[in-house]
């Protein structure tokens, strides 16, 4: 059959469940699973007989938003926040686990800029951690205590104070996605540069292994969200220039709605992060070193399992499988 007798033939049946989609028209689960059964025949007849067509593209992503909106209508006997964390988010990670490829690359890149400014010039870390940071870690570290920074305040204090902070710079990495996921790679550009640069002052000054006994003890949990983040804000900037076959506006709606979803999961792995900060780091060196390495492999392996294999695991539960959605 010659693809626009097969558009010409089904169009009508694809606007229908767009409208469905949208809300704007109201189905029971049964229809609904009755629609993502045709659909995914069309998608399947598209993928034998139209590999590389847009057809095949637009039936891809309304098989997946259709998906969605029928794994949301059914009846959840269990807890809605246990719903939200074990289901929901992994499947929206799941759907979107390229741009959380993108924002980790994007991270290393920025971070390797960091290293490699600091390494030529040595101003740059006085420029980027400002001077009486820099002296006072600097003296910090001559009398052996590199993680002494960490151990000014009260201990609620400085936890309150680093969480809202962690939150905020986590809001603005995801908000600033609405210029086009440019200001996201900027916001993830300047906290990684300072990252790198961080860890490049402590390596100089002969304090790496020391620093990193504190510095990642809560650092694991704040820059693996901070990156999550980044991946929301990206995917709100992709919502917004490549809209496909919707509309701007409604691409825009479910790149949001998708979005805030995945960034409000990250908002515990912040709080703990702070919690670890304000209580634990101000201990690190005195701590064993087997615990400080239980402590940060096992954040480690929390928040990468969380977000890395926990929403594969998750999507193969479900029956009927999912398509990517592409944006």
């Amino acid at each position: 059959m010659r693809e626009i007798y097969f558009i010409k033939q089904n169009k009508e049946k694809w606007l229908g469940i767009e409208q469905v989609i949208q809300g704007k028209v109201k189905k029971n689960p049964d229809d609904l699973s009755s629609l993502y059964i045709n659909l995914i025949n069309d998608l399947a007849f598209a993928q034998t007989y139209y590999p590389k067509s847009n057809t095949t593209v637009y039936l891809n992503h309304l098989s997946s938003q259709i998906f969605q909106k029928i794994y949301k209508t059914r009846r959840v006997e269990q807890n809605r926040l246990t719903y939200f964390f074990k289901t929901e988010v992994p499947l929206l990670v799941y759907q979107y686990r390229r741009y959380l490829g993108y924002a980790f690359l994007f991270f290393i890149l920025f971070t390797l800029i960091g290293i490699i400014s600091a390494i030529y010039d040595k101003d740059f870390v006085n420029i980027i951690l400002g001077e009486t940071y820099v002296n006072q870690t600097i003296e910090n570290i001559k009398n052996d205590n590199a993680v002494g920074v960490y151990q000014s305040g009260s201990t609620w204090g400085s936890t309150i104070g680093i969480i809202f902070n962690n939150i905020g710079v986590g809001a603005k990495l995801y908000i600033y996605g609405v210029f086009g996921g440019v200001g996201t790679l900027f916001a993830l550009l300047s906290n990684s540069v300072m990252l790198g640069s961080f860890q490049y002052f402590f390596y100089d000054y002969g304090a790496l292994k020391e620093s990193a006994r504190g510095i990642w003890l809560h650092g694991v949990f704040e820059i693996f969200a901070m990156v999550v983040e980044a991946m929301c804000g990206l995917i709100l900037g992709a919502s917004i220039l490549f809209p496909k076959t919707l509309s701007r506006f409604n691409s825009f709606k479910i790149g949001f709605k998708d979005s805030f979803k995945i960034f409000l999961s990250t908002i515990p792995f912040t709080i703990c992060a702070g919690i670890i900060e304000g209580y634990v780091t101000r201990h690190a060196l005195k701590m064993p070193l087997a615990l400080n390495l239980i402590i940060i492999f096992g954040s480690l392996a929390i928040i990468g399992f969380y977000y890395f294999v926990y929403p594969s695991i998750v999507n193969k539960k479900i029956n009927t499988p999912i398509h990517d959605a592409v944006l």
